[in-house]
């Protein structure tokens, strides 16, 4: 005997918006706190495969597995970061050539403004000391809390590995405590949406890599080929920062123009350094995005974009960049739910080419409309 309450579509709807409502605010009040942990899910998931490995293939016990992976992950940022530390201070050591062709480019600008603009050189000068004073009252309000949010970061840094490692032991006793809050007959299910949930991160992440890889290589050979002095690094600061969806490669084009300015100030090479990001961004949209990204983890993009300004709201970069896995997950739950399947419909990327409204007649009132005529 079913003895499950059937709640209107009203009430139903409320109860989920209030739940949305709730997590929404808890995830606002101890960002701080779940954010870490969200990244040590991701560095988690991505690891599981070399933790199986050494678990049946060499015999290792679960403690040691982890900690070699956790370990071989944390050498390899490591690495990453002594690599580009190493780079960029040969790019301070060009500091004094960057400021110099700084000012040669200003006072370019300058000129072309007052030829086409009518604006002189004495306003355009005091605009520019004026918006600087701004900046420069404003730099010391700011100086505590940047100084904070660097502690902050510090302290992240710290966390997330040691989160990923305690996250990896504990995995049965996580997937054990998720098999008591439901029932035996509602287990295949479960077993069902935790297999996809890791399985879809897993892909994501690893095709997060793959991409970055790519663009950081096609990047670096673009700027080699115009002359761009540190094409390497710079390819790879692009691919990097290409990971944080929509203004990371804002960034990074920036970056690149600053860096390009140790060797010339000339306009074209500037231009140069446009047209190979633009490339780039091509390539990686239409190719790469479609089959590594959309293809691992299918959420429309509309959903996607709002989905990473909440995150950029609520965590930062660090929000942005989780926005697409978690929103993976909500649209598995969704769909394996019968009553939240239309909302993880709406989060995928399956959009018919064209709807037909069908409606069921109703064959009494046509019966008895009928009787009536005839009579």
């Amino acid at each position: 005997m079913d003895n499950s309450i059937k709640f209107p579509f009203y009430i139903r709807l409320s109860f989920m918006m209030i739940s949305l409502i709730g997590v929404t605010y808890i995830f606002c009040k101890g960002s701080t706190i779940l954010i870490p942990i969200l990244m040590a899910f991701l560095n988690a998931v991505l690891l599981l495969p070399i933790v199986h490995f050494l678990n049946s293939k060499l015999r290792f016990p679960n403690v040691l597995s982890s900690s070699i992976a956790v370990l071989l992950f944390v050498s390899l940022i490591i690495g990453i970061l002594i690599f580009l530390s190493y780079e960029i201070s040969d790019i301070a050591d060009d500091f004094a050539a960057i400021k110099k062709n700084i000012n040669l480019f200003i006072v370019d600008i300058q000129h072309y403004i007052k030829e086409n603009f009518h604006v002189s050189m004495w306003e355009q000068r005091k605009y520019i000391d004026d918006v600087t004073q701004d900046s420069f009252q404003k730099g010391k309000q700011t100086i505590g809390t940047t100084l904070m949010s660097v502690t902050d970061t510090i302290l992240d840094l710290t966390l997330i590995p040691i989160y990923t490692f305690l996250i990896l032991i504990y995995r049965t006793h996580f997937i054990l405590f998720f098999a008591k809050l439901f029932k035996k007959e509602y287990h295949a299910n479960l077993q069902d949406i935790l297999t996809q949930i890791k399985s879809s991160v897993h892909s994501y992440i690893a095709g997060l890599i793959f991409e970055m890889i790519a663009v950081s290589a096609l990047t670096s050979l673009g700027l080699y080929i115009i002359g761009v002095k540190y094409a390497i690094l710079l390819g790879l600061i692009t691919g990097i920062l290409n990971l944080v969806p929509y203004v990371g490669i804002l960034f990074a084009g920036v970056l690149t123009i600053l860096a390009s300015l140790t060797g010339t100030p000339e306009l074209s090479l500037i231009l140069g350094i446009i047209i190979v990001n633009i490339i780039v961004q091509i390539i990686d949209n239409n190719i790469l995005v479609p089959i590594i990204i959309n293809s691992k983890v299918q959420i429309n993009a509309f959903v996607s974009i709002v989905g990473i300004l909440i995150g950029s709201q609520i965590g930062g970069v660090a929000g942005m960049f989780l926005a697409i896995p978690l929103l993976a997950i909500v649209k598995i739950v969704f769909d394996r739910i019968e009553s939240a399947a239309p909302w993880g419909y709406l989060m995928g990327d399956n959009m018919p080419k064209a709807f037909v409204w069908r409606f069921k007649k109703n064959t009494a009132k046509n019966e008895l409309d009928t009787n009536e005529i005839v009579n």
